[in-house]
C-alpha cells in the first residue's frame, strides 16, 4: 500500500539561516554551520516561509520512515548551530583507576583493569575534549555535531570493553552519563 503524499515541516528558530540545493542543506547559525547530504532519499526539501518541508510521494513503508529520519537530522542541526551538544562520561572502576589524557587531537587511556597497553581514541573533526574540574573521574566532550560527539564518546566506551572476563564482576569502563543539547546561559 502506497501514500500518496506523506509530509512533515520543521521550523526554522531565529538566528538561523538555511540554504537547500538539490538535498543538500546547509544550516548556519551563531555557532558555526552544519552541511547534510540527503542526496541518498528520494524526496523533496523546500524552504516555506520560517520552515522546511519535507515531502515522500507515492510512498512505501520503509520510504514513509524517513521522513521524520530527515526532519530529526534537521533539527539536530539547527539545535547543534544554536546551543551545541554535550556528552558527560564517567569512569568506573573498582580497582585500578583510569587514567585518561588528552594528547593533541588524541584522548589516551592508560591503567585499564591495570593493563599496560595506551588505548588512543582520535576526537572528530569539531569535538573539544574537557575533563570536568568540579566533578572527580569525569570527562565532557561538546561539538555542534551531534554525530561526531555520540560517535567519538562511543569510541571511547568502546575501547574500555572488558574481553574474557565475567561482564557481571568486572564493570569497569567509561560511560555515558549525561547528554543532550547544551545548557543555555
Amino acid at each position: 500500500m502506497k501514500t500518496v503524499l506523506a509530509s512533515r515541516s520543521v521550523e526554522i528558530p531565529a538566528g538561523v539561516t538555511v540554504e537547500i540545493a538539490s538535498r543538500v542543506i546547509k544550516v548556519t547559525g551563531p555557532r558555526g554551520s552544519l552541511t547534510r547530504d540527503f542526496k541518498h532519499m528520494a524526496m523533496d526539501l523546500r524552504q516555506v516561509d520560517n520552515s522546511i518541508r519535507v515531502d515522500v510521494w507515492f510512498a512505501n513503508r520503509k520510504q514513509l520512515a524517513t521522513v521524520r529520519t530527515v526532519v530529526s537530522h534537521i533539527d539536530n542541526m539547527m539545535v547543534g548551530v544554536t546551543r551545541g551538544f554535550l556528552y558527560k562520561m564517567r569512569f568506573v572502576y573498582s580497582h585500578f583507576p583510569i587514567n585518561v589524557t588528552q594528547n593533541g587531537d588524541n584522548v589516551e587511556i592508560r591503567n585499564f583493569l591495570g593493563e599496560k597497553r595506551v588505548r588512543k581514541i582520535k576526537l572528530l573533526d569539531g569535538v573539544k575534549y574537557v575533563r570536568s574540574a568540579d566533578v572527580k573521574d569525569q570527562i565532557e566532550l561538546s561539538g555542534n555535531d551531534i554525530a561526531m560527539v555520540s560517535l567519538t564518546a562511543a569510541q571511547i566506551q568502546g575501547q574500555t570493553n572488558v574481553r574474557k572476563k565475567d561482564l557481571r564482576k568486572f564493570l569497569d569502563g567509561i560511560y555515558v552519563s549525561e547528554k543532550g543539547p547544551m545548557p543555555e546561559e
